[in-house]
């Protein structure tokens, strides 16, 4: 990621290669933004007209500082990286330990082994390829999800995996397994073909298969499917990993994590994540926006389902306020291609 350039923007260009001038932290209030955009066409449309003028004010006050330019078909997303790095849980892809930091939260001894999140989940499956249906959908009951892992977890077991239920949706996992194991997010796998993001683990993928058997017959989707319910038919790994040293789970910092995009992207439904825009920008972007007016610092993260852009509170001089104040406002359409 690049680092130490003072970034002018709108077009974005290198101004100058000295670092910028941050204030402080004095807590500066940090609002990061998942799925701000993405590399669909039919985003791309949606962006075009959207106007967000308490977005644009923050990025004409802001100064771009970082970026973090990846693929989308890593196994983190754009947003957990941040996000792992505002937590200081920064890692390779696919090792951000969650999983281990809510072990932490919960509790429980989050150093004395690797953890992973297991997702109890519909696959559908199609003649060439797998689609991951969002868990959340499901409506899985507490109930349901406890009858689920009573008959699931003396499998994993048998792998060294032992279970514990978290959530309906979520369940604990902890082993050895899960030390050096990449994982996908849900986030990168939800509504798409499952394939480049399955887990490296021979152990793993028979217990996928040996998962779909025991479930086709179980009573909790006899009765999903006399409901007209989707069924449970597999798993999914995700947030595997180790705790590490530096990783404070009890950390408190002024964080505003803004998913309210978050479906409609997943669904590719960018009309609705249009007017979601809208209202966030209304929201949490002009509340960022007032902290700043107030004299407070701030730092903006906006990320894509590639890559993403952090700004941050810097003093300028009154030539670069100049300039800013005679540069067009920067628009989320311009920055689309790095996001």
């Amino acid at each position: 990621m690049g680092r130490g350039v003072e970034i002018a923007i709108g077009p974005i260009v290198a101004s100058r290669n000295i670092p910028p001038r941050r204030f402080p932290d004095n807590g500066a209030m940090h609002l990061l933004i998942p799925f701000a955009s993405s590399d669909a066409p039919a985003c791309a449309q949606a962006l075009q007209p959207l106007r967000l003028p308490h977005l644009e004010k923050l990025l004409g006050r802001l100064t771009l500082v970082d970026t973090d330019a990846g693929s989308p078909t890593s196994f983190s997303p754009p947003h957990e990286r941040a996000l792992a790095r505002h937590y200081g849980m920064a890692a390779p892809d696919g090792a951000i330990a969650w999983a281990a930091r809510e072990a932490a939260l919960s509790g429980r001894s989050p150093h004395d082994s690797a953890w992973a999140w297991i997702t109890p989940a519909h696959w559908e499956v199609g003649s060439d390829h797998i689609t991951m249906g969002d868990p959340r959908t499901l409506n899985l009951q507490e109930a349901e999800s406890r009858a689920l892992l009573a008959a699931m977890a003396p499998y994993f077991a048998q792998d060294g995996i032992a279970l514990d239920y978290a959530a309906p949706t979520r369940w604990l996992a902890s082993g050895a397994i899960f030390t050096s194991l990449p994982s996908a997010s849900l986030d990168r796998v939800v509504g798409r073909e499952i394939s480049a993001w399955m887990p490296s683990a021979p152990s793993l993928r028979r217990l996928q298969n040996e998962m779909q058997m025991l479930l086709y017959t179980h009573p909790v989707n006899d009765q999903r499917s006399a409901l007209g319910q989707a069924t449970v038919n597999s798993f999914w790994v995700s947030a595997s990993g180790v705790l590490p040293p530096a990783g404070d789970p009890h950390r408190v910092a002024r964080l505003d994590l803004a998913d309210s995009l978050r479906d409609a992207a997943l669904a590719n439904d960018w009309a609705a994540w249009a007017l979601a825009w809208m209202q966030l920008d209304l929201g949490s972007c002009k509340a960022l926006l007032a902290l700043l007016d107030a004299g407070q610092n701030g730092r903006l993260t906006l990320c894509g389902n590639r890559g993403a852009l952090v700004f941050e509170s810097t003093r300028r001089g009154w030539l670069e306020r100049l300039h800013q104040r005679l540069r067009p406002p920067t628009t989320l359409h311009a920055l689309r291609g790095q996001l």
